[in-house]
């Protein structure tokens, strides 16, 4: 009998996420999918492609609500048994509140790490081709820059000649190991920079150590400077903006690729905060499912039902704000980042471990 309120309480929960999951996704759908029609209004594409777009888009957003999502699910999930008697007969059977909490709780936390493992990287990819996509239609297409594990790529459209550029290693404000290369307008060969390091705080970098190779009279001209200036439109902190990305950083790449992200030029602040907000996930669902269980199971009046999601829903939003808050403090170091992550984790703990208690004495 165990094994059957056990499969019972487990089938009910997991069939109640995977309908919210679903009630998500294609709400997300409907919205997103205007935005991209938007986009391509004045392309010469099906509409084939901004639903296509839309679709691999939106579980990386699903995955970013899963507590709210996960929240909703076990809360209708604990009030529909309560609702149709069945949390009595459980009851019967020897289970009580705090088994029931601990079952669904558990089952929500072996999600998370689910997601984690298995969903995370599959999302991340699909973000990684929806940028990719959408970078090869954007009006900005001339201006395109990249992290590859051989380093950093840029390319510039310029007034009268194009520029690529390439570092081996971004680290504090320089690039180390910069290769520059400008083309006419027909990509004809122009001149080659090849310089020490780059600094580029601002939008006027300065070049040390440059190699510049030229083409005089069809001759290549090889001189040395040891400064050289040139202008672009990307300076540091544009480089950093265009790869604070969570969406498409997996969490599989973040543990077995942190110190080659590293090498590559990605900061180890944008590589903790990543990480470690990835790993909050499965907690934050384990606490979600606390909350829901300690408003559903705290009197079992139905009257109260309607109440209690109010207050449920009211008490999710507050704990989406604070935890974006304590984020906010982190980032610009008013606390330290990693406890700003993790600090909300801390106190949704003491919360629910109250409430749970009481629930028990149920």
């Amino acid at each position: 009998m165990n094994k059957v309120i056990l499969h019972y309480l487990l089938k009910g929960f997991i069939q109640k996420f995977l309908i919210v999951v679903g009630v998500f996704y294609c709400f997300g759908l409907i919205l997103n999918l205007f935005e991209e029609v938007e986009f391509f209004k004045n392309l010469n594409v099906s509409l084939l492609t901004p639903l296509m777009l839309t679709s691999i888009y939106i579980p990386s957003l699903v995955i970013k609500v899963l507590p709210f999502v996960i929240f909703i699910s076990s809360l209708w999930f604990m009030l529909a048994i309560k609702d149709n008697k069945d949390l009595l007969t459980i009851k019967v059977f020897g289970y009580s509140n705090i088994k029931i909490f601990f079952i669904l709780a558990i089952c929500a936390f072996l999600i998370g790490w689910i997601i984690l493992f298995f969903i995370n990287p599959l999302t991340s990819n699909m973000a990684k081709y929806y940028e990719k996509v959408k970078a090869n239609y954007s009006r900005d297409v001339d201006h395109l820059i990249n992290f590859k594990r051989d380093g950093l790529w840029i390319k510039e459209k310029l007034e009268n000649k194009q520029r690529f550029i390439y570092s081996k290693k971004i680290e504090n404000d320089y690039l180390n190991d910069v290769t520059i290369i400008h083309l006419d307008d027909k990509s004809n060969f122009l001149e080659k920079l090849v310089a020490k390091k780059a600094y580029i705080k601002k939008n006027e970098w300065t070049l040390y150590n440059v190699n510049i190779i030229k083409l005089k009279e069809g001759m290549a001209v090889k001189t040395y400077d040891e400064q050289y200036n040139i202008i672009s439109i990307y300076n540091l902190n544009k480089i950093n903006n265009l790869f604070k990305n969570f969406d498409t950083m997996s969490f599989m790449d973040l543990i077995y690729n942190f110190e080659k992200l590293l090498d590559i030029g990605y900061g180890k602040r944008f590589l903790d905060q990543s990480l470690h907000s990835l790993l909050t996930l499965p907690f934050f669902l384990f606490l979600m499912t606390s909350i829901a269980a300690v408003l559903a199971l705290s009197n079992l009046n139905k009257r109260n039902n309607l109440w209690m999601t109010v207050v449920g829903l009211i008490v999710v939003i507050i704990v989406y704000y604070l935890k974006d808050f304590s984020l906010a403090l982190g980032q610009i170091d008013k606390i330290p980042l990693i406890l700003s992550i993790w600090a909300p984790i801390i106190a949704l703990c003491l919360f629910t471990f109250i409430g749970v208690i009481q629930i028990n004495e149920k």
